[in-house]
């Protein structure tokens, strides 16, 4: 039955949001025939919760609505509705530090390659998940990771729920026993199955330029800002391999792993192997923006 359906890894049955009802997990369904289920023809965003308070969420909710103009997808809510729904899902969770998973997809029509004319109504889904911050283990040892060929598409910074090259990408880092892949196009640095990437040279910290071969994060935004509070400077540009392989100190970010030191490459220790000093100062800024929610 529907209302014994179990879920691997999902404990419980929260509640989630499905066009426009909120209602259990184990009941919300869509049709086969939805485009995000047939095509992948959908965009996502997750927002990061911490003393039930979403972080970021205006930066969040703009970059959905970049990549729901990018496909063309119509929106479905005002921004004050959307930030209404993630209090509602808030409101809902019994958790105190979660993520909110927000998907929009081109809705339920007959299976066609182009966009059915006329629009259908997009399917809108929300839910809330736990979210474990790093562990002061894994901020004082850091993560691993290897380097391997980019082989996605084109679009990368459209926040796609179509995310096979991602799921190739990171089962490699599973397959190498490592936490993370280090993805290269051309000799030059992209970013990872889910993270984004950070070169330290000479005290400055580089990321790769906000183009269509990377997914621009939030951080992206946020590590700029705490650069400018801390006085580290800060560029982004074209960042060779060559580069990353000599880096002063390696990071990574996202929403849900915040940032934390990359130490291994490909079996060899990045510098001298330990989180350093920029990731320090950066952690420590990014801790406090945290703490400024309670």
């Amino acid at each position: 039955m529907v209302q014994n359906m179990l879920i691997q890894g999902v404990v419980g049955d929260p509640t989630v949001y499905l066009n426009g009802e909120f209602g259990p997990l184990s009941e919300a369904k869509i049709s086969v025939l939805d485009r995000g289920f047939i095509f992948g023809d959908g965009i996502y965003e997750v927002v990061p919760v911490y003393h039930r308070k979403p972080f970021r969420m205006a930066q969040h909710l703009a970059r959905l609505e970049r990549s729901l103009a990018k496909i063309k997808i119509a929106q479905p809510h005002t921004l004050e509705q959307w930030q209404k729904l993630v209090q509602d899902l808030i409101d809902r969770s019994p958790e105190t530090t979660c993520m909110v998973y927000l998907q929009i997809t081109r809705g339920v029509a007959k299976r066609d390659h182009a966009y059915p004319v006329p629009a259908v109504t997009p399917t809108v889904f929300g839910m809330v998940a736990p979210m474990a911050r790093p562990s002061a283990a894994v901020r004082e040892k850091g993560v691993s990771v290897v380097s391997i060929p980019d082989e996605r598409w084109l679009h990368c910074d459209i926040k796609s729920v179509s995310l096979l090259g991602n799921v190739l990408a990171k089962q490699a880092a599973v397959d190498a026993g490592v936490d993370e892949v280090i993805q290269f196009r051309d000799g030059n640095l992209t970013e990872a199955a889910s993270c984004n990437i950070w070169v330290v040279k000479g005290g400055k910290l580089l990321a790769p330029l906000k183009n269509n071969l990377v997914l621009e994060g939030i951080r992206y935004g946020l590590l700029e800002e705490l650069c400018k509070e801390v006085g580290i400077p800060f560029e982004l540009r074209t960042i060779t391999r060559a580069e990353v392989e000599s880096a002063d100190e390696l990071m990574l970010s996202s929403a849900t792993r915040e940032i934390l030191p990359i130490v291994q490459l490909d079996g060899k220790p990045v510098a001298n192997g330990l989180p350093g000093i920029i990731y320090r100062r950066l952690s420590t800024a990014y801790d406090a923006r945290i703490a400024a929610l309670a």
